[in-house]
């Protein structure tokens, strides 16, 4: 019997595939676009370069990363614009989380202008002397005033001592035109009055 002879199959058409692969580059992102620029903290207070301290001279303080709700767990900054929305500032982007950026400032605040030895979680002491701990429930801006609004529920435990104290520090700054840079200003002025605020509470 004799066996059908093989038939060659077309040839596919690479070229106007390709040439429709590359028509849709254009269209189709692979992420997001990196924003202009990125906002940070600067505190008013900052440390002095090569100024050394001695925890056997000087008090100590142990401040903790504040807990923050699930609008302030991002890099954005958030709009509160009526009790139940939230939206973000166009292309306004922190460098690092607002948490992060704000336990910073709050330790170089503190260390300057009370000359305590500010400790992080990881150099935890058998005495770290006092302990700084809360919650920042607002960093981002209220739509109805046009305010930079920065709250923080601070928590703080005084040496060895079994109870604990409780204040809400708030600073509110105008922004004016809401544009990254506006808004980044803002909120830097109202963070660095709160951690003042609460540099003058803890004492020396």
């Amino acid at each position: 019997m004799k066996r059908p002879t093989n038939t060659l199959l077309p040839a596919l058409p690479v070229i106007p595939l390709l040439v429709v692969a590359l028509s849709l580059g254009g269209c189709i992102s692979f992420g997001a676009e990196p924003p202009p620029s990125l906002l940070t903290l600067t505190p008013d207070s900052p440390l002095a370069a090569g100024q050394t301290r001695n925890s056997a001279t000087a008090p100590t303080i142990l401040i903790q990363q504040p807990s923050v709700p699930a609008s302030l767990a991002t890099a954005r900054v958030p709009v509160q614009t009526s009790p139940t929305t939230i939206a973000y500032v166009k292309e306004a982007v922190w460098s690092e989380p607002p948490a992060r950026l704000f336990t910073g400032l709050l330790a170089d605040t503190i260390g300057s202008q009370t000359g305590r030895v500010v400790l992080s979680p990881d150099q935890l002491v058998l005495d770290p002397g006092a302990r700084l701990g809360g919650e920042l429930r607002s960093f981002g801006l209220d739509a109805a005033t046009g305010d930079a609004v920065v709250t923080y529920d601070a928590t703080l435990i005084r040496g060895a001592s079994p109870s604990f104290e409780k204040r809400r520090f708030e600073a509110r700054e105008p922004v004016g035109t809401v544009t990254p840079q506006s808004t980044g200003q803002a909120l830097n002025r109202a963070a660095n009055r709160v951690a003042a605020d609460v540099a003058g509470w803890i004492g020396k």
